[in-house]
């Protein structure tokens, strides 16, 4: 049986590299994509004091998670590759790391970096963090 692959997808670069790396080395293995939403993307701006904003915006990202999820899915034409789809809320360093520790994954597979210049340093670097964190192994693809 082939291993059970997390890899964190987020729309960059990167994360499709992290993907084509699991379809060429691991081709019979059971991939997890998971997609975090993060609220403090939402804002603070006026309209995301309306009620209805917040559910609206949650709804745009889901579905824009979904878009990214068959984009990826379709890079592994002609693997054996069994894909499985999460979409979660929430920090992506802290909700990678629990849903690692807590979704019986083998190995995480994820991409060197999804942001670039002034947000990368502000916010660090998510995938640094997950290895730190990690309860498995992680490959960090560039």
């Amino acid at each position: 049986m082939g291993k059970r692959i997390l890899v964190p997808v987020d729309g960059s670069e990167q994360a499709h590299r992290a993907f084509e790396f699991v379809a060429e080395e691991f081709g019979d293995a059971e991939v997890v994509l998971l997609h975090v939403v993060n609220p403090a993307e939402a804002g603070y701006s006026a309209q995301a004091s309306i009620p209805s904003f917040s559910e609206e915006w949650y709804e745009s990202e889901k579905a824009a998670a979904e878009e990214l999820f068959s984009e990826i899915e379709a890079l592994a034409d002609g693997t054996d590759l069994s894909i499985e789809r999460e979409i979660e809320v929430g920090k992506p360093i802290r909700v990678i790391v629990e849903f690692a520790d807590e979704s019986g994954v083998d190995q995480i597979v994820m991409g060197s970096h999804g942001r670039s210049g002034v947000t990368r340093i502000l916010l660090g670097s998510v995938a640094e963090a997950v290895v730190r964190r990690s309860p498995v192994p992680v490959t960090v693809v560039r």
